[in-house]
């Protein structure tokens, strides 16, 4: 199916693929826009698992504070790791960033991924924990996907491999 010029613009403003993924995407979905979608989303997947063998030696900390009754009470800081200095300094990266320290501002999570959480751990606790405390597992902002999955679809969106190395969260008071 020829798909036009305006369905390929419409899927890229949405998904931020590149023109030519979008064009495939959408010759293979027979213009289908949500099925192109999915697609991307699946290409965008295994181009991740290609990646993720690659050193991230670059990338940026971002901060984020939240304000109850004009006070700061909540921050956080994450490290999120890129291949190269050029994607690090890109908006997309450094928003990347920020969307994460808003989220473990606001889940609160205790572990970046299952690796570290402690292995003797009894088998039910351990299964909570990696369901509700460790960060790539977590619904990010409360929608279908998890972090992991944000992290898949901008590794797909900026061409290398990116990972969140560590964070902390700050409460005001230690509580």
């Amino acid at each position: 199916m020829a798909v036009t010029a305006e369905q390929i613009k419409k899927l890229r403003e949405a998904t931020g693929a590149g023109i030519m993924d979008c064009k495939r995407a959408l010759q293979e979905a027979d213009g289908d826009e949500e099925k192109a979608k999915a697609l991307l989303r699946e290409w965008g997947a295994a181009s991740a698992e290609k990646k993720s063998g690659r050193e991230t030696k670059q990338g940026t900390i971002a901060s984020y504070i939240h304000y109850n009754s004009g006070v700061g009470r909540v921050g956080a800081l994450v490290e999120l790791n890129c291949e190269t200095d050029f994607v690090a300094r890109t908006e997309q990266f450094q928003h990347l960033a920020h969307q994460i320290a808003q989220h473990i501002v606001a889940a609160g999570p205790l572990y970046v991924s299952e690796e570290n959480v402690p292995a003797d751990l009894p088998a039910e606790e351990r299964a909570t924990i990696l369901k509700e405390q460790v960060l790539l597992e977590q619904r990010f902002q409360g929608g279908n996907q998890t972090v992991a999955d944000l992290l898949k679809e901008a590794i797909g969106k900026l061409g290398e491999n990116i990972r969140v190395s560590r964070f902390n969260r700050y409460v005001l008071g230690g509580e």
